[in-house]
């Protein structure tokens, strides 16, 4: 019995530590593999069945009429059998031969568009072919609208849908969620900071975000300022409070560590020791300066 229980306890310490090292790499290539499965059929794939589409279609502007491509030809017994597979051949002699002139051409381009789909699939380089597209349209798309005439359009363009009901509401928080992970600015939180809240003695981290409004400095009677508190595991979501100024203290802690604290809810704390200090009227108005920033860059909605 004693055998068994050290057995058993053995093995579940082991599974765990096995399964605690290979766990993390997994998912990662888990995560990995689904995004690029993603990319490949929501992004390249488009733009390949695109380009097979043009191939069809600008094939007779391009090569002689009296030479195409073997593959381009189609027989009229290619187009009979299609026609018998979809159950739409006539049995009347006259009637098949209107229906063959009348269908020939649309037959005709789907057979060619089977075969360019067959062509490609058996190629899987060509898969590849949508993606690199994209990747450089998405190049050149950041290179034309990051110049001042780029910008005024886009601009432009943007407070126009933004207009349009339904894609208004949901288009600026969008924006917003990928200019926080990929905007060229750093994030407007500035500095992490932590506040007594929401009792005496109990810290909580949090994000500066500015000063408060006037009315809560004449409650307080002293200087208020604004601050996010994120909300574990999905720090994006959270509230704002306004707190007493000499009740906040700065902390020299990376945004990257603090989002890292606040999604595993404490469990993966900072590399290294940080220091707190007083909050600074520096720290409030670079806070204040980045949030001002992204306002202006934000469209305006119809009636703002």
């Amino acid at each position: 019995m004693k055998a068994d229980t050290s057995f058993q306890s053995d093995f579940k310490k082991f599974f765990g530590r096995g399964l605690a090292i290979l766990l993390p790499s997994i998912v990662t290539l888990w995560i990995l593999w689904q995004a690029f499965l993603f990319l490949l059929n929501n992004v390249a794939e488009p733009i390949n069945r695109g380009i097979r589409f043009g191939t069809v279609w600008a094939m007779p502007l391009v090569v002689d009429e009296n030479k195409p491509p073997a593959w381009y030809v189609i027989s009229d017994e290619q187009v009979r059998t299609k026609l018998r597979q979809a159950g739409k051949w006539p049995d009347d002699p006259e009637e098949r031969a209107l229906v063959l002139k009348i269908r020939r051409d649309e037959i005709s381009e789907e057979y060619r568009r089977e075969y360019l789909q067959g062509f490609w699939a058996d190629r899987w380089y060509l898969q590849f072919v949508g993606l690199v597209i994209a990747v450089l349209l998405i190049y050149l798309a950041g290179l034309l609208l990051g110049n001042f005439v780029g910008k005024q359009v886009y601009g432009r363009l943007e407070r126009l849908i933004s207009r349009v009901p339904g894609f208004k509401q949901v288009y600026p928080h969008v924006k917003q969620l990928v200019e926080l992970i990929l905007g060229d600015r750093a994030m407007a939180f500035g500095t992490v900071v932590l506040v007594e809240y929401p009792s005496k003695d109990i810290w909580t981290l949090g994000f500066l975000t500015g000063e408060s409004f006037r009315g809560a400095d004449e409650l307080a009677g002293g200087e208020v300022v604004s601050v996010f508190i994120p909300t574990s595991p999905t720090p994006f979501t959270g509230f704002t409070i306004n707190v007493d100024r000499r009740r906040v203290r700065a902390m020299d802690m990376p945004m990257d560590q603090a989002l890292r604290f606040v999604i595993t809810a404490g469990v993966l704390v900072p590399d290294k020791e940080v220091t707190l200090r007083a909050l600074k009227a520096e720290d409030i108005a670079a806070s204040t300066q980045g949030l001002v920033e992204k306002a202006k860059d934000a469209p305006q909605t119809e009636g703002e």
